[in-house]
């Protein structure tokens, strides 16, 4: 017996999704929104596109496992560096960082778990 995916579909069917068909919907952080492409609540899988507004900053958080970002449009910063449009950056489990976007961003992003945001409004928060 498999995952039931609550979607009619037998465990190794594909999944289609017209991303434009998705509503975006807000996270925690206000000024990013997010379209859920895949996720597995009972493992914390998650492949989202994430749409930054210009200025938003996302608080101090650790990766809980790696985490791999490709930037559509725009740009994200922090500390280490920017990450561009058509650029990929990964980040390995246990690396702790605060994110912002200027000129704000599309990205796709690959979770394995959800990040886990340290100290102000968010402390121990998942991202969902």
């Amino acid at each position: 017996m498999g995952q039931d995916y609550g979607d009619g579909l037998g465990p190794l069917d594909s999944r289609y999704i017209d991303v434009d068909s998705l509503d975006w919907k807000p996270t925690p952080t206000e000024g990013i929104d997010m379209k859920v492409l895949m996720s597995m609540p009972d493992t914390g899988l998650l492949t989202a596109l994430f749409r930054w507004q210009p200025g938003t900053v996302l608080p101090l958080h650790e990766h809980v496992e790696v985490e791999q970002t490709y930037v559509l449009q725009g740009s994200i910063v922090d500390d280490e560096g920017e990450v561009k449009e058509g650029d990929f950056v990964w980040r390995p489990k246990g690396n702790r960082h605060l994110a912002r976007s200027p000129n704000g961003a599309l990205v796709i992003s690959f979770f394995l778990k959800p990040n886990r945001f340290i100290g102000g409004d968010f402390d121990g928060q998942e991202l969902k």
